[in-house]
This record gives structure tokens, C-alpha cells and sequence, in this order.
């Protein structure tokens, strides 16, 4: 067997134990300084690249590290800063956290730039915001050459990454007249200046990534991306022998496939995974003496590769390109996946076997190109992982379409609800948790490693709760909430409670900055043991008289931040997850509860990224799911759902057919533009966009709020408006919690008197 280069496209960076997060909170806190910082950064990419070479990889890349997000890092390698943020007189890496979440100091005070969901995936981005005065410039400082140089002094050759200019310009947001297209050819001349600079220090490659280039594009998006790699390429060409990779992910390319190989790029990745059409495509056609990135690895998901099936493709693909041009990479960046199976200690044998995060996949690559490993690998994949249970699947097949509807209508239901409820015009509310401090968290732990009693948990869990609302009453909330102190994670902590999922201990992944997620893992067949959440939910409803809201996380947002299985299909597992969460919907009500909210903060997530496939593919199932939830609940029964950091515009129609109450919205760091897509869609359902940022640290005044509610009331009638953050407050320091909250409920006094 010939062997075979390869390739990753870019490596994780939390660290495995997270110290890229604790270094950085460290950092903002000011108890270590940047230098401590940026040694933690160099130690973390460092071991990424070891382990790299260590594993053979022919191509490994650098500047795929970042200290919050690689888009929000393109934007200051470019100068396409804010000026609000460059005039605070910050430092280089004090104006880039402003940027990412916020300043409030001495300095000034300013919002954070908007974050969004980075394609079909729970990483978030920073999006970039682009006026018509932004000049692309390149400055002293070139992120990508400096740690091309690091790389290079410690005996590692890489291929530098960068955010392409095209996927760069397309996710931008543009608050003046001008367009992506304006700035096609400073951005190419600015990109070409970076090249040459990776060339000059060395470099032998430069990979620009395009993941953009999946999406359905028109003439226009297509000639803008003709327009920026044409001189692009010529300018590189000219001036350099630096060869020049187009790296695409998270799909096929089938519209702009016939304008990337006319190009003349010297690489050129596919994902084969993801891109149903893309062997296809190359069997069309794929350009001489130009290496083929095949990304046949999954780069999103967690299980062994069948390296049968691997080297079946590699045979139809080499029916096209020779083997020589062909490097094997993964699908996408490992950044979606765990560091190392080798961190989890308490999973049996059993199960970690089936299981490759991160440097495993590195090890999957270097099987399939030495052809090591096959029989093992077969014996793998010969006999079923799971049994999994006949009942819970027996229980999907009898569903029918009466199990999907609720009665009555939504507006029967409101005016019952008005009448139960009795809340005042622009109800308050918070979207469900609250601070979780060091103590929460290790009484938390003490449980688990059974240094404290499950009575002792419980009596401390109801102090918490009654703090918790007593502060709520204190501040004048409407609808309540009981904090969720029990909750580590909203997907992991329903998880655990569920049969057919399994957990680790350190397979942490990044959702944004320093923001890290440890998804659950969808095992088998999933059912509900016994109640979850009624306990304390119940037991914060008996200390007020106030609604009390139980606080869910819906099917949907359960599957897109776990594991999925592999095996069987995602609509399967949303109803086998939906199932189980109408126990606990049915459960709460049962209890007393009148108001119950049910989160699908990750129903846009999965949304396939080409709109033709968004119903076929993944809404027709989604929101039936929702629906299975509550629609056997009472009429007199509040439902709520949540959804957060997405673009909702264009399935603001598919939201209201959840058939939901109240739907509570992130609008605040998107300038509230969802209000222009829920007047035009006549929306039904009462709505909470969110008045204010909780990822960020500032707290906004009273008149802010204030402002914001205007610009709500202006496109959705008032009596349709809640009040509420824009997330969950889990995250948030305590006082500045309290702050802000207390400016929201004076907000909407003020708002009130205004009626």
C-alpha cells in the first residue's frame, strides 16, 4: 500500500484540563498578567503540535490556536476593529477581550461586537463589523507569522491557517451603504501582504479557509469570491513560491466547484463527510498535479472510524485523483471534539473503545494511511455496540399525528392563561438560572464523590432556592425561577438523569471564549428513569405565590449538544428525547406547576446549511419534537421555550409553529434585527427578545433597557412583550447579576406607566 499524507485542519486549544479558560478568567480578574497568559497559549499550541508530528501528520497547522475566536482574530490581524474599541487606549490584548465581551471601566463602556453560531455547530464566532470608513491594513503585528515562527523555532514545519476573505467578508455585519463587494479587492491586497509575509519567514504553504464556499451561493456571492481569489492568487503567484490551499468544511461546494478548480489553487480540501455531493463532484472533474485535502475523518463526532468503509472511499476517490495527490485529513477542525480518550478514567474498556476524540483521530489518520490496524478495526465494527430497548422505540413507531397537537388554539389557551396568571402588561422574567458561585459548584461535587449526603445536598440546594427567590420577590420579578443551583450543564444534567446516554469526566469542548461544554454522549435507546426537575421545582413553587417556572431543556437542544449516535437516525433519537421530556412536562403540571419553559436554545443549530434540505432534512422532525413535549399538557399551562445566539429570520414561520406560548429570544448583541422578521411574519406567539447581553460583564443602565424596549414595542405590540435577559445568568458574577436585573424591572415600571 502506497502510503498517504495527511493532514488536520486545526487541533484544540482549551488544553485538556481547560487552562487556556482558567488562565484567561485569571487574566481578567488581574491576577496573573498577560505575560503568564500568553505562556499558558504557548505551551497549549506547543503540545498540539507535538502530538501532531508524533502521530505523523504531514501537514499540520498553525495559527488554528486563538484566545477567544479565530474570525474575531482575522478581524484585528486586518484592522478591522471598531473604533469604539481602539479608542478605550486599551492594550493590543486588553482591546481584543473589550471586543469579544465587553468594557466597562475607567476607560468607557462599550457592548460587546454580536457573537453567532459558527455554521451547523455549538462553536459561536465573533462577528465582524465592517463600516464604510474600515481599511483592511496589516500591522506590526501578524498573528499568523508570529506563530508560524514559534512553531518553526521549535522544530515544527506548518501549514498557517487563516479565515478566508471570502467567508470573512460574507459573515460580516455592514452598518454603512458599502457591501462585501467594495472591500473584495483591499481585502485580497491585505490578505496577499500576509502570504508574502508566511512566505518570507519561511512558510511553504498557506491554507485559507472557506467554509462559506457550502452554502447555496448566487452569481453575485460567486463572482465576489472569483474577484477576491483572482488577485489574491495572482499577487502570491507573482512575488512568492508559497503554494496556496483552499480548505472548505462543513458541506460540498457544488455551486463555486467549477470557479475553485479554474482557479489554480495548489490544494484544494473536500469534506466527505458532510458533503454528500462532493465525490461526485470530483468524479466530474479535479484538476492535475493538485492535491486533494480529503476530509474523511469526522471532525464533529466522537466515534471510531470504520476503516473498511474509509479505505472503500478512498478506492472511488483514487478512481479520479492519483494516490500521490491525495492527502487524508479530517472533515473539519478538531476544535469540535475533545482532547484524548486517555483522559477518562472511569468509562469502562467497553465503551472508550468505540470512541476517538481528538488525538485518537490523529491515530485513525496514521491507521488509514500506513494501512495499520484493519483487523482490529473490523472486529470493532463486527458485532452490534448496543442492544438498546424495544419498548422505547415500540413507544416512537405507535406515535400519530394527534400526539403532535395540542388543544385549543393557542389563542383559546392565552385568554385562559391571562385569567389563571393575572401578570401585569411586560411581564419580568429571567430565562432560568442563576449565579452558580464556587460553592454551588462544590457542593455539587461533594455529592458526587459522596463526601456530603444526599439529605445534606438537598437541604443546602433549598437554601439556595429560597435565597433565590426571596432576591426575585425582592427585585419585583413576576414569573419566577428557582435558580437551577443542582444543574451542571443543561444538556449534561438532563442527560444524566436519562437512560441510553453515557458521560465523561474531561472531554470538554469549546462553545465560545472561555466557555467550555462537556456533550454527553447518546449510548442507546433513550427513556426517562424518574422525575428529574420536579423535586425543586415544586419545592421553590410552595415558597411563593407567585408562578414558579420549571425549567426543561427540550429534545432537540438535547441532541444538538450531545453525541449523537451514528447508527440510528437524528429524527429517532429527538423523539425517543422528546418522549422522555413530555414525562417530565406532564410530571411538573401534575405538581402544581403553571408556567413551564422548555429550552430549544440549539434549534437552529443542526438547521442544514443549504435551504433546500431545512424541511426534508431537519425541521420536519425538529418541530414535531417540540410539539410531542407539551402537547398533552392543560390549556390553563403556560408553555415557554428559549432559544439563543442564532440567525431565527428566516424560520421565524417553522418557530411559531411550536405551538409554544411565550418564546424568549438573544436579540440584544444582533441589534434586536429579529424584530424586523417576527412583525413581518405576523408572529403569534408573546415574545421575550432579550433586553440585555449576559455574556458580557457590563451592566446596563435603566435607560438602556428602556431604549431597547422601545425599539421592541416599535415592531411587536406591547401587550406580545415579556422582559428578560438574553440568557441564562449562570455565568454571572453576583452583585453585577443583582444590578442588572434591578435596572430590568425599573425598565419595565417605566414601560408600564408608559401604556
Amino acid at each position: 500500500m502506497t502510503k498517504r499524507k495527511t493532514s488536520v485542519i486545526g487541533f484544540p486549544r482549551i488544553g485538556k484540563k481547560r487552562e487556556l479558560k482558567f488562565a484567561s478568567e485569571s487574566f481578567f480578574k488581574g491576577d496573573i498578567s498577560e505575560g503568564e497568559l500568553r505562556q499558558v497559549a504557548a505551551d497549549l499550541r506547543r503540545y498540539g503540535w507535538k502530538k501532531q508530528k508524533d502521530a505523523g501528520i504531514t501537514f499540520i497547522p498553525s495559527n488554528d490556536f486563538s484566545f477567544y475566536d479565530n474570525v474575531l482574530d482575522t478581524a484585528f490581524i486586518f484592522g478591522v476593529v471598531p473604533a469604539r474599541y481602539r479608542n478605550l487606549g486599551l492594550g493590543r490584548i486588553e482591546t481584543y477581550f473589550a471586543a469579544s465581551h465587553g468594557y466597562q471601566g475607567k476607560k468607557g463602556d462599550v457592548k460587546a461586537l454580536p457573537m453567532k453560531k459558527w455554521f451547523n455547530t455549538n462553536y459561536h464566532y465573533i462577528e465582524p463589523e465592517i463600516d464604510d470608513t474600515t481599511v483592511f491594513t496589516v500591522n506590526d503585528y501578524i498573528k499568523p507569522v508570529e506563530e508560524y515562527n514559534e512553531a518553526n523555532a521549535a522544530g515544527y514545519q506548518t501549514v498557517p491557517v487563516l479565515t478566508g476573505s471570502f467567508t470573512f467578508l460574507s459573515l460580516a455585519r455592514y452598518t454603512g451603504s458599502k457591501r462585501a463587494k467594495d472591500f473584495a479587492i483591499q481585502a485580497a491586497e491585505a490578505y496577499a501582504q500576509v502570504a508574502l509575509k508566511l512566505a518570507e519567514a519561511g512558510a511553504e504553504w498557506v491554507s485559507f479557509a472557506e467554509p462559506s464556499l457550502v452554502l447555496e451561493l448566487n452569481n453575485e456571492q460567486r463572482n465576489l469570491f472569483k474577484a477576491i481569489y483572482s488577485d489574491l492568487i495572482s499577487r502570491i503567484r507573482k512575488e512568492s513560491g508559497l503554494k496556496i490551499l483552499l480548505q472548505t468544511y462543513f458541506g460540498d461546494i457544488r455551486e463555486a466547484y467549477a470557479d475553485v478548480i479554474e482557479l489554480g489553487f495548489d490544494g484544494i480540501g473536500l469534506d466527505f463527510i458532510e458533503g454528500r455531493k462532493t465525490l461526485e463532484l470530483i468524479q466530474g472533474r479535479f484538476p492535475k498535479n493538485v492535491l486533494l485535502f480529503a476530509g474523511i475523518v469526522n471532525g464533529k463526532n466522537i466515534w471510531r472510524a470504520n476503516y473498511t468503509d474509509k479505505l472503500e472511499l478512498l478506492k472511488e476517490i483514487e478512481k479520479v485523483v492519483p494516490a500521490d495527490n491525495i492527502v487524508i485529513g479530517t472533515s473539519c477542525s478538531l476544535l469540535h471534539v475533545p482532547y484524548t480518550v486517555g483522559s477518562e478514567e472511569k468509562l469502562s474498556e467497553e465503551i472508550l473503545r468505540h470512541f476517538a476524540f481528538a488525538e485518537e483521530k490523529l491515530t485513525e489518520l496514521s491507521d488509514i494511511a500506513n494501512g495499520n490496524g484493519l483487523q482490529e478495526n473490523k472486529a470493532l465494527f463486527a458485532k452490534p455496540r448496543t442492544k438498546g430497548n424495544s419498548e422505547v422505540r415500540q413507544n416512537v413507531n405507535q406515535l400519530s399525528t394527534a400526539d403532535f397537537e395540542r388543544r385549543p388554539s393557542r389563542s383559546e389557551r392565552r385568554k385562559i392563561q391571562e385569567g389563571i396568571l393575572n401578570l401585569p402588561a411586560f411581564p419580568t422574567t429571567t430565562i432560568g438560572s442563576f449565579p452558580q458561585t464556587a460553592e454551588v459548584r462544590a457542593k455539587r461535587a461533594a455529592l458526587k464523590k459522596g463526601t456530603i449526603t444526599r439529605e445534606e445536598y438537598v437541604e443546602y440546594n433549598q437554601k439556595k432556592i429560597t435565597e433565590c427567590i426571596r432576591l426575585q420577590e425582592q427585585l419585583g420579578f413576576d414569573v419566577l425561577v428557582h435558580g437551577e443551583f443542582e444543574r451542571n450543564d443543561m444538556v449534561e444534567y438532563f442527560g444524566s438523569k436519562l437512560d441510553g446516554y453515557v458521560f465523561t469526566q474531561n472531554a470538554w469542548v469549546q462553545s465560545y471564549g472561555t466557555r467550555c461544554v462537556k456533550p454527553p454522549v447518546v449510548w442507546s435507546d433513550v427513556s426517562r428513569k424518574s422525575p428529574i426537575t420536579v423535586e425543586w421545582s415544586v419545592y421553590a413553587q410552595s415558597l411563593t405565590d407567585k408562578p414558579v417556572k420549571g425549567m426543561l431543556t427540550g429534545p432537540v437542544t438535547i441532541l444538538n449538544w450531545s453525541f449523537p449516535r451514528e447508527d440510528v437516525s437524528l429524527k429517532e433519537q429527538a423523539l425517543q428525547i422528546a418522549l422522555a421530556i413530555r414525562d417530565e412536562v406532564l410530571d411538573l403540571e401534575r405538581g402544581g406547576i403553571k408556567i413551564i419553559q422548555v429550552d430549544e436554545a440549539a434549534l437552529r443549530e443542526k438547521l442544514p446549511l443549504r435551504k433546500s434540505a431545512w424541511h426534508s432534512e431537519y425541521l420536519d422532525w425538529a418541530i414535531p419534537a417540540f410539539r410531542l413535549v407539551h402537547s398533552g399538557v392543560k390549556p390553563e399551562t403556560q408553555i415557554h421555550t428559549h432559544m439563543c445566539y442564532s440567525e431565527f429570520s428566516d424560520i421565524v414561520k417553522d418557530i411559531d409553529n411550536m405551538d409554544a406560548d411565550v418564546i424568549t429570544f438573544e436579540a440584544s448583541r444582533s441589534d434586536l434585527k429579529l424584530l424586523d422578521a417576527l412583525k413581518a411574519a405576523n408572529f403569534e406567539t408573546q415574545v421575550g427578545p432579550g433586553v440585555y447581553d449576559i455574556h458580557s460583564p457590563r451592566v446596563p443602565s435603566v435607560n438602556e433597557i428602556v431604549d431597547t424596549l422601545h425599539k421592541i414595542v416599535a415592531k411587536i405590540p406591547s401587550a406580545n412583550v415579556w422582559v428578560n435577559p438574553d440568557c441564562g445568568l449562570k455565568t454571572r458574577g453576583e452583585q453585577e447579576t443583582v444590578e442588572s436585573l434591578k435596572n430590568l424591572v425599573a425598565a419595565a415600571a417605566i414601560l408600564r406607566k408608559e401604556e
